[in-house]
């Protein structure tokens, strides 16, 4: 995949800082199908700071491969705060990594519902005590647009955590 340099600059500026803390980052992914753990990998030596990712689309993979619970999956959604969060927690526990983002959404153009429309996204934050989890809507109904929105959102979020 071809990215957007701006990106690419970014990710540059959170590659050098973590690799300067020593902070590894692993991602939990599903509505951006690893486009997020792939810019992750665009530069060199990207192994020093990216531990893992984890492409967890279906339900049952939320559950297997990051331990989300099925109830929070069933009262909630999986697309919800809650569960992002918990993904972002699975990804921690089912890895080395001290930082981990992760992102859930409907993509779409379908899939939107009257209380979660297409473009509705989860990306949560977490490392030790700290996490966070913010809701985004973006008005595209284009996928593609929205998967990238999702992976320049999260880019700001670990900037932001990074105070960069």
């Amino acid at each position: 995949m071809i990215f957007d340099p701006q990106l690419l600059n970014q990710y540059h500026e959170i590659f050098h800082e973590l690799l300067a803390r020593k902070i590894m980052i692993t991602c939990a992914e599903s509505c951006t199908g690893g486009l997020l753990g792939s810019l992750f990998t665009e530069i060199d030596g990207s192994s020093k700071v990216f531990e893992r990712g984890f492409i967890t689309y279906s339900d049952l993979s939320k559950i297997e491969m990051l331990g989300v619970d099925a109830n929070l999956i069933k009262k909630f959604g999986a697309v919800s705060d809650q569960v992002a969060l918990a993904m972002a927690r699975g990804a921690i526990k089912n890895s080395k990594a001290q930082l981990a983002i992760a992102i859930t959404g409907i993509a779409g153009p379908s899939g939107g519902t009257i209380d979660k429309e297409v473009g509705t996204v989860f990306i949560a934050l977490v490392s030790g005590d700290y996490q966070i989890v913010k809701k985004f809507i973006f008005s595209s109904k284009n996928r593609q647009n929205n998967r990238e929105s999702s992976v320049r959102e999260s880019l700001f979020l670990i900037k932001n955590y990074l105070n960069l």
